[in-house]
């Protein structure tokens, strides 16, 4: 035990010894978590829409009033044809044209179909062109049955129509669709890994590049003593960042913790420590800094940014990324923080699909740090 606290006093006072690192340490997350919080806001509201209403009837502009009436699309151009609207697309004036036929108001009228056109700038990203594509379609479906329905009262028909199926959707959880609620519990562990990993996969290969390893190695230390020593006090460290960052996410976004307080804390602690443990292995099989960084960048960071389901769903993936995925401790961590935070489920809940894996792959990772750490130059 005294071995063990003489390492984590060597590794605090190097912590203590450099305040700018130390600031950078606590703030930087922090400060990602603002930037990133509120700059993310997964919306797709204020859409730029352009119209040519080649009809000028009371049909059109109430077919079009349906589009504008909401805060999901803003009518910035009225054009005149449809190359007028492509030409605004093409300079990136809106996102959204509406072309409506002379004969829409007549066809209406007669109770015949009419066909509108609507096009949608498809170079913006697939998720916003997918979202206002679903929501066009469904204003525009909704606009056709309200100006059937005028049709029909006109000719008498109203009170022999009656819709069969009424649908009642609920939205469980968050159920106002607010983006943060969805995006803060999932950029807390990707924060978290980017810093822990980093953090740790520069600590060994440190002690090579000082030359101070070979004061380490003549101690009679163990492995798992020197392991522990170091991660210790960057687990700390860390541990404060997600305080803080809970802290932040309540305060200032709104996102309350709906489950188990202490099983989040718990869990927390062993993903730190599990994602300290590959740090600290990738520290082991690296033989400078910028190997480490290129390392953890590359097989960690970037997969756990991209194939954890904080940004794509990962039931679509192929079989190998959705497997390599399997084997990050933040994947299964990013569930248990939605699970406990949104949805209010606890540990046990989880415990097949995500507190096993998350505990088995963080003990692993440590061991493997250790064994793979030699008292060798």
């Amino acid at each position: 035990m005294q071995r063990l606290w003489s390492i984590m006093k060597k590794e605090l006072r190097h912590i203590w010894r450099d305040p700018l690192t130390l600031a950078l340490i606590l703030a930087l997350p922090a400060a990602l978590l603002i930037l990133l919080g509120y700059g993310i806001t997964g919306d797709s509201k204020g859409v730029t829409l352009g119209v040519a209403d080649q009809s000028m009837t009371d049909a059109s502009r109430s077919y079009i009033q349906r589009f504008v009436s909401s805060d999901d699309f803003k009518q910035t151009l009225t054009a005149s044809n449809a190359e007028e609207l492509k030409h605004a697309i093409d300079l990136d004036e809106i996102d959204v044209g509406i072309i409506i036929p002379h004969d829409f108001g007549d066809k209406i009228a007669s109770g015949e179909t009419t066909r509108v056109i609507i096009l949608v700038d498809g170079s913006t990203t697939p998720t916003d062109a997918t979202a206002a594509e679903l929501k066009l379609t469904s204003i525009s479906e909704m606009a056709a049955q309200s100006l059937l329905a005028e049709g029909l009262v006109k000719m008498g028909f109203a009170s022999q129509i009656q819709i069969p199926i009424e649908t009642s959707v609920q939205m469980l959880y968050n159920p106002n669709a607010d983006t943060k609620l969805y995006l803060i519990p999932g950029l807390i562990p990707i924060i978290l890994q980017v810093q822990t990993i980093l953090l740790a996969a520069l600590s060994i290969v440190r002690e090579r590049e000082q030359g101070t390893m070979e004061q380490l190695i003549v101690t009679p230390i163990k492995a798992w003593e020197l392991m522990l020593g170091k991660i210790f006090p960057y687990l700390v460290v860390c541990s404060l960042n997600l305080f803080l960052m809970l802290w932040m996410g309540e305060k200032m976004f709104g996102v309350h913790i709906q489950g188990s307080y202490w099983d989040l804390i718990w869990l927390s602690v062993i993903f730190i420590l599990g994602s300290l443990g590959m740090g600290v292995l990738i520290s082991n099989i690296s033989k400078s800094q910028m190997q480490a960084v290129y390392i953890a960048v590359f097989v960690v960071i970037i997969p756990a940014i991209i194939l954890t389901g904080l940004m794509f769903s990962r039931e679509n993936m192929p079989a190998f990324t959705y497997w390599y995925s399997e084997l990050l401790p933040v994947t299964h961590y990013l569930e248990i923080t939605r699970g406990i935070i949104v949805r209010g489920v606890s540990a046990q809940t989880l415990l097949h699909t995500s507190t096993i894996p998350l505990v088995g792959l963080s003990v692993f990772y440590f061991f493997a740090s250790v064994f793979s750490f030699r008292k060798h130059i």
